[in-house]
């Protein structure tokens, strides 16, 4: 043994009030080497609470009480990002267009072919990857930003606007030789060599949702 831990399958969350479908997508979808969570009813899946771990959301549109359009709605209210797909017996391509326009990765008119699905699901999983995989980098970004100081983040904002270190100690009141040396800490700390690269660094934070900078001393 080597110690090296084998990493844990996505989970597929299915959503269907038919007990037989529901059945069937999950026994289905344990074969294909998924985890699998079941759902007969979408307020059972709100109660569930939101994880982080990678999957995605297979679910109907027409389920009582909670349709698959306000389940989609409720889910990203309360925090669940992964991607959903929508299966449906019913030709209801404004239900299509609206569930795609809010997020949806796939609408599946039944019959559907058990390829058409499990493909349609590793798209999924393949958003779900990549969404991971840029909330990292930008978690890490915002690491590297909010390890300035109140000081250093003027002169990085000053530095990114084109300013001269002269001009940076004028609007500061300080000593150039001072804003030289705040300067060159903030390029180490970003880990960036040239002006540029810190123009792109401050773009992607800037981008970002600012709830999510509410550290940055800004």
């Amino acid at each position: 043994m080597d110690g090296t831990s084998i990493p844990s399958p996505p989970t597929v969350f299915v959503v269907d009030d038919d007990p037989s479908v529901l059945r069937s997508l999950t026994r289905m979808f344990q074969v294909e080497g998924y985890a699998v969570e079941g759902f007969a009813h979408p307020r059972q899946m709100l109660a569930h609470g939101p994880g982080r771990r990678p999957g995605c959301v297979v679910m109907d549109l027409r389920m009582p009480e909670l349709n698959g359009l306000e389940l989609q709605e409720e889910l990203r209210r309360v925090g669940w990002l992964h991607p959903i797909i929508f299966i449906s017996g019913h030709g209801d391509v404004p239900a299509a267009v609206k569930a795609m326009k809010a997020g949806a990765v796939d609408f599946l008119p039944k019959p559907f072919s058990t390829g058409e699905l499990l493909a349609a699901v590793e798209r999924a999983l393949a958003q779900d990857r990549a969404a991971a995989a840029a909330e990292q980098e930008l978690e890490a970004l915002r690491a590297r930003f909010a390890s300035l100081s109140p000081r250093e983040w003027q002169v990085c904002r000053m530095v990114a606007r084109g300013l001269l270190n002269k001009q940076i100690a004028a609007e500061l009141g300080t000593a150039e030789q001072t804003v030289r040396l705040q300067r060159g800490r903030v390029m180490d700390k970003l880990a960036v060599d040239s002006v540029a690269e810190l123009v792109r660094l401050l773009e992607r934070l800037d981008r970002s949702p600012a709830a999510n900078a509410k550290d940055l001393p800004i």
